[in-house]
């Protein structure tokens, strides 16, 4: 373990400073926390790896501890100890939520911002946080035994983890001839992500939405609401969207879960802040308690955004350290008020629109809105920061606040539409789409809508002719907002030559295909287009706006070597000139197995020479917590195995060959 200040000129000689906080996570709620406590006067400390040696995290902490495993709890605390950190704040994942973790904290006479390790005991766990919300007289979703027979169950049933969350260890099961291979998948999934397998058996409710309600508890006997937060807009019980207040619920629905979320933390002797979640039956009408988390939310911004107390902005890790101090929290229920709507986009690294894949790699490129009105960017990426599948893929959160809304919402739309990440894909260009559609719009999304329809691809004829407009001199060139300008210019991606007289000849930019930019006409592959501005910088993609057959667009375009990247309503599309010389021959056909995401392999279930049938499970892999199954395209035969269990593989990566069998 080695110590290194970043910031600080102060020595530490390891004894306990009660201003000095470790942060034991990474990433952007590192940061958000960093930035609360500086602001508050104490000094921070904060974990990294190996892998997160660079990151922004550790340059904005006063010092920095290097650990093997931000999950390893006698070396986080040791860490703590050594730094001599009188607080940790755990943020979310990781250690947040487990008691081994707090109890051990305490033993080192450290305080954790946080409840202690009874109350995540009782409500850190799904089955006991129910058992306790029974008792509470809180309504509860049916359950069922796993010593029942499966049978008799009313399908469908959600098999979900009891020791965690974050969608993971979750599957809906609609038959019982499918329960016990999603019941084995969920305990796999929950083994690895929280150490524990236990799971429970629920009804699954069809159609519903998702709402958690943000409590804080002093340790003087006062609980109370921050409102509530819809958090409907999800994916395989992945939120996406976030949002408070809650656009859809009655008055008398948010009475009553926001009464029960109060009495459950009473009831339990909470303190600090937690979020209360409840399951909305639309059919019914009814709210279930679902389970308690015991840490600050990914999706708090959004109640940071909206709430007021006596008029005043609210920080919920200030409120936290305070609680954590021993201060009352120094108001009542009366004096939390609502002001406006806020709505949160989580930023992952994924292909959304090719299977939700994790994706990895150099990001060459970042920016962030930091600079629109009523938008808020909890980020932890930068240029030329790697991204690896070691962690989960969230790199950041964009949150826009409105008056109402549909402000809001053509906020963030915009916002989004700032947003560039070139070298990697996001999920950016998904979640815009999401957005500006009437479905969100409407508010008509429920907890399983992403599971049962499809968010349509982003089209990529816009992106484009914005890549012909960058790559052409006499395009990139017109800054005055008049129509296409002739230049003499003639750079390398231009096939076409040159004539003596009358207009210019129209220039052949080559991406995918060959685009025709005709500057006399103004005209780009046969479109009208006006070049409204253009930027360009060293070092950075050139930005560009247009009218495009009266509509206008903003993309930036970058070229490196044969590919042109464009981000456009941060959808980033790539373009690459075909290859001239490459052998067709060398197609491997459709039996190869190829890594579909850089991870990790779990099990190969495929030997050279087998026999397999369309459909078998080849190869399980996983990254960034999500396990994917690879199955034979055929009945065949298995003629390469490449792999085995435990291995490293990139994308793209070789791992079976089966070939067809005999017609």
């Amino acid at each position: 373990m080695t110590m290194v200040s970043t910031g600080s000129t102060s020595d530490n000689d390891g004894s306990t400073n009660e201003r000095t906080l470790l942060v034991a996570n990474r990433g952007e709620i590192a940061r958000r926390v960093i930035r609360t406590a500086r602001d508050l006067g104490w000094r921070t400390v904060v974990l990294h790896t190996d892998l997160d040696a660079y990151a922004p995290h550790v340059e904005e902490a006063d010092a920095a501890v290097r650990v093997e495993s931000y999950l390893d709890v006698d070396e986080v605390v040791a860490a703590a100890r050594d730094a001599g950190a009188g607080y940790v704040h755990p943020g979310y994942g990781f250690l947040s939520e487990r008691a081994p973790f707090a109890r051990a904290l305490a033993e080192a006479g450290i305080s954790l911002v946080g409840p202690s390790a009874q109350v995540m005991d009782a409500m850190g766990r799904k089955d006991a946080a129910r058992e306790i919300a029974v008792a509470a007289e809180v309504p509860v979703v049916p359950a069922y035994s796993l010593d029942d027979d499966p049978e008799t169950f009313a399908y469908p049933v959600l098999v979900k983890a009891a020791a965690g969350g974050g969608g993971k260890g979750m599957r809906v099961v609609r038959s019982a001839a499918d329960f016990a291979a999603a019941a084995d998948a969920a305990r796999r999934e929950a083994a690895s992500s929280f150490g524990d397998d236990t799971l429970l058996v629920e009804k699954y409710v069809e159609s519903g939405r998702h709402i958690e309600v943000q409590v804080i508890a002093d340790a003087h006997g006062h609980v109370v609401h921050l409102f509530e937060r819809d958090c409907s807009t999800q994916r395989r019980h992945q939120k996406v969207l976030e949002e408070a207040p809650a656009p859809t619920i009655s008055a008398e629905q948010r009475q009553r879960v926001t009464e029960a979320a109060v009495a459950l933390a009473a009831e339990v002797g909470y303190t600090n802040a937690g979020t209360v979640e409840f399951l909305l039956d639309d059919a019914t009408g009814e709210a279930y308690f679902l389970e308690m988390n015991t840490r600050l939310q990914v999706e708090h911004p959004v109640t940071e955004e909206v709430v007021r107390i006596r008029g005043e902005g609210v920080d919920l890790v200030a409120l936290q350290l305070a609680v954590a101090e021993g201060a009352e929290l120094g108001f009542a229920q009366d004096d939390v008020t609502l002001e406006g709507h806020a709505i949160e986009a989580r930023v992952y690294a994924e292909d959304s629109f090719g299977g939700f894949l994790p994706q990895a790699g150099l990001a060459s490129y970042v920016a962030w809105p930091t600079d629109l009105p009523g938008v808020r960017v909890d980020h932890a990426l930068r240029t030329g920061q790697e991204v690896s599948t070691a962690y989960d893929p969230m790199l950041g959160k964009v949150i826009a606040w409105g008056a109402d809304r549909e402000q809001a919402r053509h906020r963030l739309v915009d916002a989004l539409d700032a947003t560039v990440v070139t070298g990697l894909t996001t999920n950016t260009g998904f979640l815009r789409t999401l957005l500006a559609g009437a479905e969100f719009r409407d508010a008509t999304i429920d907890t399983a809508w992403l599971d049962r329809n499809e968010v349509p691809a982003p089209e990529p004829d816009t992106a484009r002719v914005l890549a012909a407009a960058a790559l052409d001199d006499t395009v990139a060139s017109a800054t005055d907002g008049g129509a296409l300008l002739p230049g003499s210019a003639r750079g390398p991606w231009q096939r076409d030559g040159w004539r003596m007289s009358a207009d210019p000849a129209p220039a052949l930019i080559e991406l995918d295909r060959l685009v025709e930019v005709a500057a006399s006409r103004g005209t780009v592959d046969g479109r009208s287009c006006r070049v409204l501005s253009s930027a360009r910088e060293p070092g950075r993609p050139l930005r560009l706006e247009v009218e495009l057959d009266g509509e206008r667009h903003r993309g930036a375009v970058r070229r490196d070597g044969a590919v042109v990247e464009v981000v456009h309503q941060g959808q980033r599309f790539t373009f690459e000139r075909p290859d001239a010389f490459a052998d067709s021959a060398a197609d491997v056909g459709d039996g190869t197995l190829t890594a579909p995401m850089p991870g990790t392999v779990l099990s190969v279930g495929a030997e050279d020479g087998q026999r397999v049938a369309e459909g078998d499970a080849l190869v399980t892999m996983e990254a960034m917590k999500m396990e994917l199954s690879l199955k034979a395209p055929f009945d065949g035969t298995v003629t390469a195995v490449d792999v085995v269990a435990g291995a490293q593989v990139k994308l793209g990566d070789r791992l079976v060959v089966v070939e067809p069998e005999e017609a």
